[in-house]
């Protein structure tokens, strides 16, 4: 009997977005060496990484050598250590959060990509256009029905609330790639929605630490009632420049205790 195939991935493109970039800019470039090209391909560190950065990477590797202070495996959710420091970030924008809540990874693109894992493929899936490809990419390869929101200049690329039932849309604010930001007020429409009509948020703030508007929310939820209707994606990868580096992390609020227990599972058993 022949190997049978996911025949959902025949739905995809055949190339990767940013491989396909890549590849074209490459060729570009042999073709036409002296050329100066502003690349819009994937995002990247032009500087090095902070020297504390780089330093306390020695350290802990030199943990490794010793027994008393060898590490192995450590905890599928992330380390401790880690957690409170993210706790402390977010009660400095006011919002609490448990250790429970944080799900240490390495990188948002890669908990964004399985989070479908834990969410069933007949669900309904709205998604902004343009758009990281990663939202799109990940439901086609699950055969979920996608439905576009634009994101035009007419409507100063503010998706409309979703016409017809959808179950789970993902929001990136400030967004990758048009630059845009939701005022609280806007996002909180998008909360006030997805409570009415129970659908499920995936918020990816992996831009957050370039926000400086007091009007701009920091976190999905300092919004009133975000904890029973929102899942929020962070990176270190744009704040403290660990592209390559990978370290990002989740927050499921326990207010969505199945997703929050399903999501432990999920890391305790493939991450």
């Amino acid at each position: 009997m022949p190997l049978k195939l996911n025949s959902n991935y025949d739905n995809l493109k055949p190339s990767y977005l940013f491989s396909e970039i890549g590849a074209r800019v490459r060729k570009f470039q042999a073709d036409n060496p002296k050329a100066d090209i502003i690349k819009l391909g994937i995002g990247d560190v032009t500087r090095p990484l902070p020297k504390i950065v780089v330093n306390a990477i020695i350290s802990a590797a030199k943990e490794q050598l010793n027994s008393s202070t060898f590490r192995g495996y450590g905890p599928e959710t992330g380390y401790d250590f880690l957690k409170v420091a993210i706790i402390a970030e977010y009660k400095a924008n006011g919002v609490t959060i448990a250790a429970d809540e944080v799900f240490v990874s390495d990188g948002t693109k890669s908990d964004i990509g399985n989070f479908g894992d834990i969410l069933a493929a007949d669900n309904i899936v709205a998604i902004t256009e343009p758009a990281y490809p990663v939202y799109i990419d990940t439901n086609i390869m699950s055969g979920r029905k996608v439905i576009t929101l634009p994101c035009t200049e007419e409507n100063n690329f503010i998706p409309a609330l979703p016409k017809e039932r959808v179950d789970i849309v993902y929001l990136c604010y400030p967004n990758n790639p048009t630059g845009t930001v939701l005022k609280k007020a806007e996002l909180q429409k998008w909360v006030d929605w997805a409570n009415e009509n129970k659908s499920l948020i995936l918020f990816d703030g992996a831009y957050e630490a370039f926000i400086t508007d007091p009007d701009v929310p920091h976190s999905i939820f300092e919004l009133d009632g975000a904890r029973t209707c929102a899942v929020e994606f962070r990176s270190f990868s744009k704040m403290a420049g660990f592209t390559g580096t990978r370290c990002g992390y989740t927050v499921i609020p326990k207010e969505m205790e199945k997703l929050n227990k399903l999501w432990n599972r999920w890391m305790s058993t493939k991450f």
